[in-house]
């Protein structure tokens, strides 16, 4: 196996845009409302691709199925990815949601995982808002009362949120991303979503798009205030001082590196999921794959060891990528 460079699928919905040419240093297609681009994913037909190498075209589910210990090392077997990853242009309001977790997905049918997920802001326009958790002293009864009368953003606890800032999303929070951001997100691979609130809009064909009020306030398990993230100096026991911890739970272990000379990372007996926000990265000589560079991932096999990885900040002092593993 080689280090899996991966192409995105986009995904439109009405509330994107097109600043992924300028976040990320995408050519997009003509259109608008390019709502998301999904950079790690194994759901069906939805199916990460390599992008180079001896593996070009290889779908990411045919390698978890067929070369699942050379891939998740010692997270393997499992029947596919367990994560997803991606980038998403909020040009405006996206609805508020709530995810059920673990336990409560599995009883749907089909049954599914939970979604638990964490935010990374690329990009925040002056008066964009986070909606995370709710206002102190909401109760589910008074955020039932909220949903019914169209009223939700008065019990919604909300922020403005700057570059670099990262929220984690337990499963059960109540949230939104508000217009004028760009993020990064990292999930387990789940699709269900209950829509609490649409901001009261209409939908592509002039109709209010469905409410999920019912299920959704079963699946709330939280009523308090979400607040950014503290970046931790290094993961506990690490001396690696290009590293920040942004978030460890059940489910993934997501960082932030910043390095102006070489970060390596592998040889644990895992793969390991990078995205570079700027400058670039270039991967050892032998493996012929060319740089990582802005608005690229990639995807590093745990079968092929530990990876010295040279950065070239570009523009800025040093350069930027999220990295996430399973834990």
């Amino acid at each position: 196996m080689h280090p899996l460079l991966l192409e995105p699928l986009y995904r439109h919905y009405l509330w994107g845009g097109r600043r992924f040419e300028t976040c990320l240093g995408r050519r997009l297609p003509p259109g608008d409302a390019y709502a998301e681009s999904w950079e790690l994913v194994d759901r069906g037909t939805d199916q990460s691709l390599v992008a180079a190498g001896p593996l070009r075209g290889t779908a990411l589910g045919e390698l978890v199925r067929t070369r699942g210990a050379d891939l998740l090392g010692r997270h393997a077997p499992r029947p596919s990815f367990p994560l997803l990853f991606k980038f998403l242009d909020a040009l405006h309001d996206l609805s508020v949601q709530v995810h059920p977790d673990d336990a409560r997905a599995a009883r749907r049918s089909p049954p599914d995982l939970g979604k638990t997920e964490a935010w990374y802001v690329l990009d925040a326009a002056p008066g964009s808002r986070i909606y995370a958790g709710l206002r102190p002293g909401t109760d589910r009864a008074s955020l039932a009362a909220a949903l019914v009368a169209g009223r939700c953003d008065e019990v919604l606890h909300s922020f403005e949120p700057v570059a670099g800032d990262c929220i984690f999303i337990p499963a059960g929070t109540v949230h939104a991303i508000g217009a004028g951001l760009v993020v990064a997100e990292i999930q387990e691979s789940s699709d269900v979503t209950y829509r609490l609130h649409d901001w009261n809009r209409t939908g592509a064909d002039g109709r209010p798009r469905p409410l999920h009020i019912e299920e959704g306030l079963e699946a709330v398990t939280s009523f308090t205030p979400v607040a950014p993230v503290a970046r931790s100096a290094q993961p506990p026991g690490s001396a690696d001082r290009a590293v920040r911890r942004l978030v460890r739970c059940d489910h993934f272990q997501f960082d932030e590196v910043r390095s102006a000379t070489d970060w390596a990372v592998g040889g644990d007996d895992a793969c390991h999921f990078l995205a570079v926000i700027s400058g670039a990265w270039h991967l050892p000589d032998h493996w012929q794959l060319p740089p990582l560079t802005r608005g690229t991932s990639c995807l590093l096999p745990a079968a092929i060891g530990r990876q010295v990885l040279a950065a070239r900040p570009g523009a800025g002092s040093t350069a930027t990528l999220l990295h996430v593993q399973l834990p």
